[in-house]
Formats: C-alpha cells, structure tokens, sequence
C-alpha cells in the first residue's frame, strides 16, 4: 500500500520538513451579559443590519441607473455620512469599526457573486443571524483568569470559560442564537509544521443507514438529530401558528422553536466533532467521496406544467440527508487533518458501491439490495457500503500517486515523487 510505505521514514529524514507555520484557530463561548449590556448588543446587531441593507438597497439602484459598482472605500465614506446625518443619528451610538465590517461583509458577498462562488447577496432578516464583528485587536482585552472580556461601548463582559484561548487574539465576534449570546476570539499563533503519528490511510462511505462505512469494515451508526426532536418541534410549530403574530405568546413560542433548532445543532455538532476528532488522529490519509449535497438535496416538486413524481418519498430523503451533515464532516477533516499533518482527497462517487473492489467489474446487478454486494463476475460478497470505502481508498491512493483533487492546502496536482516527499514529510 502506497500509503503505508510512504509514511515509514526515519526520524532523521522528517525533521529536514519541520518549518513554522501560521495557525489560525477560533474559540467561541457563551456569555453572561446584564440587561444593558443585552439591549446594547441588540442595538448594535441591528445597526450593522441596517448598514449593511442600506448599501444593498444602494447598490441596486445604482446598478439599475447604470452606475458602476461602489467599492468598499467610497460606500464608507457614506456610512460617516449617515452616521452625522439627521435621518440616522442613532448610529453614533454604535461603534464604528462593526459598521465598517458589516460593508466590508457586503464587499465580500458581491466578490463572491461577481467570482459565482455564492448568490447575489440578499437583505438580512431580524432575527436571523444577528451578529457584529470588532476586527481591531487593540481594542479588544481579554482577561482569563476571571473569565472576562473588554469590548469597546460594552465594557466588560463575563463568559463561561471552558478552555483557554491560545495565541494572540485577531478579532472577536458577538452572535446571537437560541436566544443566548455568544463571542468568538479568533487568534493566530506560530506552530512547527505538523507531522502525522498515524501511518494508515482510510476510505469512507457517506450514507443515512450508516453515516460513515470505513474501509476496514467498521462503521458509524447515524446520530439523526432532527429526527429525534421532529415530533417536539412539529408541536411547537403548530402551537405557534396558534398565536397572534408578534405578541408576546407568539414570541414565546418563537423562542421555544429556536431553542429546538439549536439543541438539534449541538447535538449534530458535538457528534461531527467527536467523529472527526477521531479519525483525524488515526489516520494520515483520509479519501471521501466527494458529494455535491446541494444537487443531492434538491426539491423533486416541480412546477406547475411538470410537476415532479415521488415528491413526498423524495422530500423525507432530502430531510435524511441533510440531518447527516456530510458538508460539514467534510470540513472538520479537511482542517483537523490540516493540524495532524495529514491529507484529505476528494474521489469522484460514481459507481463507487457498484464496483467489485476485488476484479473491478462494475455493473448495477452487483448491487442487488441496499445493503448488500454480490459481484456477479468473480462472487465476491460484503457489505455495499464496505466495498463502496474499498473503493474511495482505491481511488484516493491513485489520486494521490498521479496527481489528483488533494484538500487541506495541498497542491492540487504532483508529481508521485514529489507527492511521496511531501507524505514522508
């Protein structure tokens, strides 16, 4: 196995690859402000929304009077021009520099519509991500040791200090979600060049029986978080369409439905988290299958002239898919094996669990069930799902070889000489 050989060098020849290299880590906690200091923060949050809505607004009208795009320097300047004017004095009494990050948010979005990487940026919504950044370091201080934190027209705020914060503090951001308040302390810090403890490699099997299938035969079982709290949250949606809309009933019943929808992501998370932490310390070498979940998920509805078939059957599939998390598993290996020193190869998924992974013969008829595969060619029997990751390893290691889609800031083509180098290293 090209894997295994490649990582058995001597300690002699790995430390010649040991260079410093920039880590940049974030650490969120939850914090424990006052009533002020929560009604200020709604104030902010919704400052930088109005900013950030407004230059959108302006934006669209200036495109449709054929205008050219406005940059992030000149749209500021309007902002200090809000800020002084008499519609939007109240401005003033949120820090500048959210403000500005908030443009510079819109600036990004519109990059990423021109580069068609996202959506044409759309208005923001109260209510739904209501967050603001402080990027300038030197305003914020941080004191650990009585789990307190300094942030500019907020003073101190205290927060429940579940680990330390490692490295120089970059920038910090307030959120709101599930009705709590959160900060994230993003830091950069110099660490040597990670070399991979681990000398396996691995391939994995994406599914909803299983979540993830390994090579080796061993498998997850799915967490299906949704799934367990969908009952719970159908009566509490139903119970708030009961209410007046906007009244304090209503809002109650609101909350009650976010703070559901936020256990279900920190179930997910916590599971997604606890299985990549995993993997990435037992492997060097992790192949996937590279799933394109947004075209997976997709609505089989229709339209009114061509209505879909099965749109109920594929709803509850989309729903099944999508409570999995496969993007965001994807992501956590990608970087945890980033710190370990290892690797993260995307394979193409076609007819990965319809190829005998023992004389290669692929055909549809080898995938009688669900579950299981019999190679009608040479009769080799096992799990679908096992043969599918016997498959994406297969797969990945050639990738690999002879230069392929390699994650985790790798080169995206080697040489097999220089891709071995770079394993050893």
């Amino acid at each position: 196995m090209l894997a295994k050989i490649a990582f058995r060098s001597s300690r002699v020849q790995r430390q010649k690859y040991i260079v410093g290299m920039e880590r940049l880590q974030a650490f969120k906690y939850e914090l424990m402000p006052d009533g002020g200091q929560q009604r200020q923060m709604r104030r902010f949050a919704g400052a930088c929304r109005f900013v950030y809505n407004k230059a959108l607004a302006l934006q669209k009208d200036n495109y449709e009077a054929g205008g050219k795009f406005i940059g992030y320097v000149p749209m500021a300047k309007r902002l200090t021009a809000w800020r002084n004017g008499s519609e939007t004095p109240w401005l003033k009494d949120a820090p500048t520099h959210p403000l500005q990050h908030a443009l510079k948010d819109l600036d990004r979005a519109y990059k990423n519509f021109f580069a068609k990487r996202a959506a044409f940026p759309r208005f923001k919504k109260k209510g739904r991500s209501d967050r603001f950044r402080y990027p300038d370091p030197k305003q914020i201080k941080l004191d650990q040791t009585n789990s307190r934190i300094f942030l500019p027209k907020l003073g101190w705020l205290r927060y429940r200090n579940s680990r330390d914060v490692l490295g120089a503090v970059r920038n910090a951001t307030v959120s709101l979600s599930g009705g709590k308040w959160f900060v994230s302390i993003q830091t950069a810090r110099e660490v040597d060049t990670p070399i991979p403890r681990a000398t396996h490699a691995v391939g994995i099997d994406m599914g909803i029986a299983r979540f993830a299938t390994f090579s080796d035969g061993t498998h997850l079982a799915p967490l299906n978080s949704f799934k367990t709290h969908e009952a719970r949250l159908r009566h509490a949606q139903r119970a708030m369409s009961r209410k007046i809309k906007f009244s304090s009933n209503w809002k109650k019943a609101k909350s009650r439905i976010q703070r559901i929808h936020a256990r279900i992501a920190n179930a997910r998370r916590d599971y997604l988290h606890k299985a990549t932490t995993t993997i990435s310390q037992n492997h060097a070498m992790v192949c996937i299958e590279d799933l394109q979940v947004r075209n997976m998920s997709k609505s089989a509805a229709g339209n009114i002239e061509q209505p879909g078939n099965n749109v109920r059957a594929k709803s509850g599939l989309n729903n099944a898919i999508l409570d999995q998390g496969w993007f965001e598993f994807r992501r956590q290996l990608d970087y945890k094996l980033r710190w370990t020193g290892g690797y993260v190869i995307a394979v193409p998924p076609h007819n990965t669990s319809r190829t005998c992974p023992c004389c290669g013969h692929a055909s549809v008829e080898n995938r009688t069930t669900q579950a299981r595969f019999t190679c009608v060619a040479c009769g080799y029997e096992n799990h679908a799902d096992v043969a599918g990751a016997i498959n994406v390893l297969e797969r990945g290691q050639r990738l690999f070889a002879c230069g392929g889609r390699v994650q985790s800031g790798h080169p995206a083509k080697q040489e097999p000489a220089e891709a071995t180098a770079q394993l050893i290293a």
